[in-house]
């Protein structure tokens, strides 16, 4: 399938479901509050606008690089964040609202009750949209959290003990996401002081001369044992060949479908990366655990980097002692962890095991789409390596 086309298919419906919700909100906060004619009018130009603006974010943060451009990207993902929130909000209480009326079958109310109860309902769901909405933008922004994880490796030398592995994923520098964000990150994950750095896909959303002077500072990242970058499915969107002669060009090792020995001669484990998943979906040769694993001994002690946890299960039988993911971002933001739960089980987010091979998933650094994070919040994981 053309990715036109692909796009397309992804595009259409959700401009649908966006402008439906859009008409929505308009209607429940604005239309049925009040008569005024200037505030509906207003009101119009608010949500019109917004739906306009929000479609079009990403192009505004990313192609103009001025500070005002910059803050209006971000009001404009915000926005769109504050809709889905004013929508759960307000679907919510019209459900409850009618729950409650045919329990008690009260009768149908006159024209200023029903005024009076519009109003409430709209006070209610925008306080509460907003303030979620507000919560979920400064989390977003907030410096993410380092989470210490002490995973047992088979067959680690205990020399090795204490390996430390920083893995940064999910980053997505793009049009709201730019070089200040990238140089902070670079400094928490070098304060770290890690043995390796893994960067686990989903670098970038855009292409090189759009965001190279952004993604240049992760030229700083500094480990005993280097810097290693495996692709994730919006590395692709993005121009996949262009971006990891880049990263190779910043001193950063590019694992595609290979593996390194991590160590020296008299203690070491295997480093293995692959590229993404659901590459092939792209025309791309993408994802090969074959070609990756080829050569290696099963009796060492092996770390697979694969940006999405898929394939998990097949990775464990082939002996693989632990994998290092993300995509998920552990849903980003409520209702999505939920879903993000119902998808992917066990491992949207988190340290899990099957047999003797863990997986971790981390949530991830940055966001993508509205810049919030609600009940999922960005991180950083050191992921400590003990001998099995």
């Amino acid at each position: 399938m053309p990715q036109w086309l692909r796009m397309a298919l992804f595009l259409v419906p959700v401009t649908a479901l966006l402008a439906m919700a859009h008409v929505y909100l308009y209607r429940r906060l604005v239309h049925d509050v009040t008569a005024s004619k200037a505030l509906r009018r207003a009101g119009l130009v608010l949500f019109a606008g917004g739906l306009v603006g929000s479609l079009g974010a990403r192009v505004v943060g990313a192609r103009l690089s001025s500070e005002a451009a910059w803050w209006t990207g971000i009001l404009l993902l915000v926005w769109m964040g504050l809709v889905l929130y004013l929508l759960m909000f307000t679907l919510g209480l019209d459900v409850v609202r009618g729950v409650i009326a045919k329990a008690r079958n009260l009768p149908e109310p006159s024209p200023e009750r029903r005024a009076f109860l519009a109003r409430g309902l709209a006070a209610g769901a925008t306080v509460a949209g907003a303030a979620v909405s507000t919560y979920g933008t400064w989390r977003a922004y907030h410096p993410p959290d380092v989470r210490d994880i002490p995973v047992r490796l088979p067959g680690l030398p205990k020399a090795l003990e204490g390996f430390t592995l920083v893995q940064l994923t999910d980053i997505h520098i793009g049009g709201v996401l730019q070089r200040r964000f990238v140089d902070d990150l670079v400094a928490r994950a070098n304060a770290l002081k890690p043995d390796l750095i893994a960067v686990t896909g989903d670098l970038v959303d855009g292409t090189v001369p759009e965001l190279g002077r952004y993604v240049g500072g992760f030229g700083a990242l500094k480990a005993r044992h280097g810097a290693y970058f495996v692709t994730g499915n919006h590395d692709y969107y993005s121009g996949v060949e262009a971006w990891t002669e880049f990263v190779r060009g910043l001193g950063i090792t590019v694992l595609r479908n290979r593996a390194v020995s991590i160590g020296d001669a008299g203690a070491s484990f295997d480093l293995i990366g692959v590229d993404d998943w659901s590459a092939n979906r792209l025309g791309e040769a993408g994802y090969d655990l074959d070609a990756a694993l080829k050569g290696l001994r099963p009796d060492r002690a092996s770390v697979l980097l694969a940006h999405q946890p898929s394939n998990f299960e097949v990775v464990a039988q082939r002996g693989v002692g632990l994998q290092i993911s993300g995509h998920t971002h552990g849903g980003q933001m409520f209702p999505g962890n939920v879903l993000g739960h119902l998808i992917w089980g066990e491992q949207n987010a988190g340290l899990s095991q099957q047999g003797g091979s863990h997986l971790y998933v981390s949530r991830g650094c940055g966001f993508v789409g509205p810049p919030m994070r609600v009940a999922a919040p960005p991180e950083i994981a050191r992921i400590i390596l003990l001998p099995g």
